[in-house]
């Protein structure tokens, strides 16, 4: 990655182009299309917050692939203080541009945005803001107020400064995802959404930049969020319905003492509404827990049928537990 010689950024020798302000960001976008950018080219975006691991890397992947390689591929790296409530660990949050611009440099990114927040809020904090609405009150939202604002009010801003024709997000953070498509249907913008698989490593945990918080004893504890959910999953391939899918995970989760749950639903994966007993079709098994000071969410789709009577004394027994 190179960078405007005015700015003491850390650089790679890859070919792709570091913009920290929106003058910079217009101008490498715009040499894409002086470049001679074919009309039915396209530009993905992906969005991160740095401290990039596997799955970010892989959303950079999946975007060359839905663009081509005559398309554009633009990262975004900002922290955005909307989206983190009193608190949490804005301060705290891994970030590492050196090593995050050596990764993109490996995978092709042509373009990385890593503004200030000045620069992507050069009012301050803005008066006008996009808000989630009822998809924002439940679950994340309930747990975090606002945060789901926060995280669409930078998507939109971050479209508008890049103008793709495709952004593609990762499916471990389910709610946020179908917050993105629903303001995009919602508000007529002409973006395609791509959603991408949930990463892991070996074990089973689902990646994460928070990850790196985790103690190895925490990290032990931790890989109960994805056991529950492969144990609800199973509970659904047998045949049994959403009661059942949320004993057998909550019972998981119950046997790990170091695992403080926030929530675990099963959800409609276009409304992010709970599931009733007689659910039968794909739903979204979402969990959110945290281990010592580190909070994870994590996701699973399941496909459940109707609940047996034997499925309703599960889940009775699991909401008295």
């Amino acid at each position: 990655m190179t960078a405007p010689a005015d700015r003491a950024t850390p650089s790679s020798p890859a070919d792709g182009v570091v913009a920290h302000t929106r003058t910079e960001l217009r101008d490498a976008l715009a040499a894409w299309t002086i470049g001679g950018a074919d009309p039915t080219d396209r530009r993905a975006v992906v969005m991160t917050m740095g401290a990039l691991h596997e799955g970010h890397l892989e959303l950079v992947r999946r975007a060359r692939a839905e663009v081509g390689p005559g398309g554009q591929v633009v990262v975004t790296i900002f922290v955005n203080p909307l989206q983190f409530g009193e608190g949490e660990d804005l301060d705290a949050y891994p970030r590492d541009l050196a090593g995050d611009l050596e990764r993109l440099a490996e995978v092709g990114a042509d373009v990385v945005f890593a503004p200030t927040p000045d620069v992507v809020y050069p009012d301050g904090d803005p008066i006008v803001r996009v808000s989630a609405g009822r998809i924002g009150e439940v679950l994340e939202g309930a747990f975090r107020p606002g945060h789901l604002d926060g995280v669409l009010t930078v998507v939109l801003k971050l479209m508008q400064l890049t103008r793709p024709d495709v952004a593609l997000f990762g499916e471990k953070d389910a709610q946020q995802l179908l917050a993105v498509r629903r303001m995009v249907r919602d508000l007529d913008l002409e973006v395609e959404i791509v959603g991408v698989p949930t990463v892991r490593d070996a074990d089973g945990l689902a990646l994460s930049s928070r990850n790196a918080y985790l103690s190895d004893g925490e990290r032990d504890a931790a890989l109960a969020l994805s056991r529950a959910l492969r144990g609800g999953a199973e509970e659904a391939a047998a045949g049994h319905g959403a009661p059942a899918v949320l004993a057998t995970a909550s019972g998981i989760l119950n046997a790990v003492p170091d695992v403080v749950v926030d929530y675990l639903a099963l959800v409609d994966p276009d409304t992010v509404e709970e599931v009733p007993g007689d659910r039968t079709g794909l739903a979204l098994l979402l969990v959110a827990a945290r281990v010592g000071t580190t909070r994870l969410i994590d996701n699973q789709a399941v496909d459940v049928v109707a609940s047996s009577d034997e499925d309703e004394t599960a889940g009775q027994e699991a909401t008295r537990d």
